[in-house]
């Protein structure tokens, strides 16, 4: 693992509830007092951010696209470091919680603002990410954010599916495109969310079936949608609940806690 601490990303395609995952290994981490954590929201629907109860006025591509059209507009000065502005102003924005901090992505206005500066932005996230034991970053669904390479220091893959066959189709394609743009994962695991217990042995066949390694199984827990309904935290579920019981788990298996 990375010595300057773990990068975890949760991947998978649209509607398997990565975020809510996410937000579970989270919970876990911070019930176990893991350490430093940095949490990215980098859904550009910020649905993480929404799980855990938390208001965030401003996000980083925001900042991405100012940059960019300061740059556009002759209004950056030639003197100053684009990295140095960039970083200030991830700083400004970073949310502080009590035990762990959260960095919005956000969704980008106008075809380019997002992705102009990319490159940039993973540079000074693969720096950030070394000031905490561990990273966890929501990523986008589907396949988009490894054809960009955000991916690259990651040292934890975990792809999310649920009984659907198109999940487990993404999770292969996840892994088939993640070696050809040659990201080195240490590590990929999946994880069936939404799933009644008596489906488990069905999700791990299919997971093994595609060549990925099995970490658990989030079964359907009606505390989820509950909270959701009410607009709290998930970081609040109690322990008794299903999901936080197989998150630990699952937390526990890949190394995590």
């Amino acid at each position: 693992m990375n010595s300057e601490g773990v990068v975890v990303s949760v991947s998978g395609k649209g509607g398997v509830g990565k975020s809510t995952v996410a937000a579970l290994i989270l919970k876990a981490l911070v019930d176990s007092g893991r350490g430093s954590i940095l949490v990215v929201d980098a859904d550009p629907d910020s649905n993480l951010a929404d799980l855990l109860g938390l208001e965030t006025s401003r996000t980083v591509a925001e900042i991405a696209a100012k940059l960019k059209d300061d740059i556009a507009a002759g209004r950056f000065p030639p003197e100053f470091s684009k990295r140095d502005y960039f970083e200030t102003r991830i700083f400004e924005i970073l949310h502080e919680e009590e035990k762990f901090d959260l960095l919005v992505m956000g969704r980008g206005e106008g075809e380019g603002c997002y992705c102009a500066v990319n490159d940039l932005l993973t540079s000074i996230l693969d720096t950030l990410s070394k000031n905490y034991s561990i990273t966890l970053m929501d990523m986008e669904a589907g396949l988009e954010h490894l054809s960009r390479r955000t991916d690259r220091d990651v040292d934890i893959m975990v792809i999310v599916v649920d009984r659907s066959r198109l999940s487990y189709l993404t999770a292969r394609r996840i892994r088939d495109l993640a070696k050809e743009v040659h990201i080195d994962f240490k590590r990929i695991v999946t994880v069936g969310n939404r799933v009644e217990p008596e489906f488990e042995e069905v999700v791990k066949k299919r997971v093994e079936e595609i060549g990925l390694e099995y970490a658990g199984l989030i079964p359907v827990d009606p505390n989820i949608a509950s909270y959701d309904m009410e607009g709290r935290s998930l970081l609040e579920l109690p322990e008794s609940s299903p999901a936080v019981k197989a998150a630990k788990e699952i937390t526990r298996r890949i190394g995590l806690t």
